[in-house]
């Protein structure tokens, strides 16, 4: 039986939405058109996704999003369009983690993945995979400074990726840093996540289900080592 999913995800400007079967990517719609432009690309692309694939809104197995850490406006209406999908169509609600999607937008035979998205000023939203995208520190939000990441970059090569590599290439000048710019968060990476989770049953309820906002600001500062 052909498991077919719809990916949304919408935590930066990047309107993307794919469908995926299997697990294995079949139709990819997005735009990042330098603004927020969700509420008026979101459910065209959902339709376009399904159009080219000569689906109907009825074969859908379940409907994935990005929960988060992102954009308050973007996780609202991403959420709010998933959970109102899933309740209609009567199908599993799935959530994957923003930063292990990017993440896997990275292949490395060495070193960390760092996927970090803008905050505000010198704040970001961060997680870190090892190549293999294993997590070894969940989602948090931290303060850059030019020696934050030296307990890593001291071993071996750091690769980051996001919306807020821009800034913070700015701040952190060590030579084994790897910066891997104009990369977004995107559904195409969410595909191979949320069919595992279809798999294993992980689904979310579909009434309670809040994106992961991180709104709660906490500064945190990380170890340093030597």
């Amino acid at each position: 039986m052909n498991s077919l999913i719809l990916n949304i995800e919408t935590t930066t400007k990047n309107c993307s939405v794919s469908l995926s079967k299997n697990g294995q990517l079949i139709a990819l719609k997005e735009i990042n058109d330098g603004g927020y432009s969700h509420a008026e690309n979101l459910h065209p692309f959902i339709d376009l996704v399904l159009h080219e694939s000569n689906l109907e809104y009825k074969d859908l197995s379940a409907i994935a999003v990005s929960k988060g850490p992102g954009s308050y406006t973007g996780l609202r209406i991403g959420v709010s369009a998933a959970k109102g999908l899933s309740f209609a169509l009567d199908i599993p609600l799935i959530s994957v983690d923003t930063l292990e999607a990017l993440a896997h937008k990275v292949r490395s035979n060495s070193g960390v993945i760092i996927p970090i998205l803008d905050a505000r000023r010198m704040e970001v939203y961060q997680a870190v995979f090892n190549q293999k995208h294993k997590q070894l520190e969940t989602t948090q939000a931290v303060v850059v400074e030019k020696d934050t990441y030296n307990n890593y970059l001291n071993k071996g090569k750091v690769i980051f990726i996001g919306d807020a590599v821009e800034k913070i290439k700015e701040v952190i000048k060590h030579p084994k840093a790897v910066f891997i710019e104009n990369e977004l968060p995107s559904a195409k990476e969410m595909t191979a996540l949320s069919y595992q989770k279809l798999l294993q049953k992980d689904f979310e309820d579909v009434a309670y289900f809040e994106p992961y906002y991180l709104k709660d600001f906490v500064v945190v500062k990380a170890v340093k080592k030597n």
